[in-house]
């Protein structure tokens, strides 16, 4: 077994982000087309290092439908055309809220301060749609940095939960 400790994070106030805007970051943020294959392709590639495994079995139809959810925006970080990360952004018209669902760089473009630049677009993007709050989870198996990441960009921890996972 090994012990996960799960921390969900949130901002319910834009003037609260710490924006974290490297100004030698040259990495452009696009929101793209949905295109399965490319979630598909940093779910396993941004995740294999970090045990996501809940997508792996998906099917290329369960793949499509749900990135055809019209509440689903996925960004791409890229550098010179080059893919260096992504993620998602699932919003909530109901309760005027936004997970970013995932959220991740591919290995080699890890340490090379997009992290938080990255973030904080994602959080400035979820704002764009008039919400009261925008939130995630993370967790112990997720970058040794990603909670800092979070904290730094003025997220707060509004549960923690202790987890058991099988260790495969």
């Amino acid at each position: 077994m090994i012990h996960v400790e799960r921390n969900f994070l949130e901002l319910r106030d834009l003037k609260n982000l710490k924006v974290n805007l490297n100004k030698n970051v040259k990495f452009v943020i696009k929101k793209i087309k949905p295109d399965f294959q490319l979630n598909k392709f940093f779910y396993k590639q941004v995740g294999k290092k970090h045990r996501w495994i809940d997508r792996l079995s998906w099917t290329d139809e369960k793949w499509i439908n749900y990135i055809s959810n019209q509440n689903l925006e996925t960004y791409v970080i890229s550098e010179n055309d080059k893919l260096a990360g992504f993620f998602e952004l699932l919003f909530n018209p109901e309760l005027r809220e936004t997970e970013i669902s995932y959220f991740g760089l591919l290995e080699e473009y890890i340490g090379k301060g997009i992290g938080g630049y990255a973030l904080s677009i994602a959080i400035k993007k979820s704002f764009e749609k008039n919400i009261k709050r925008v939130w995630l989870h993370t967790c112990t198996l997720d970058h040794p940095n990603a909670l800092k990441n979070y904290i730094a960009r003025g997220m707060t921890v509004f549960k923690r939960e202790n987890i058991n996972i099988l260790d495969s």
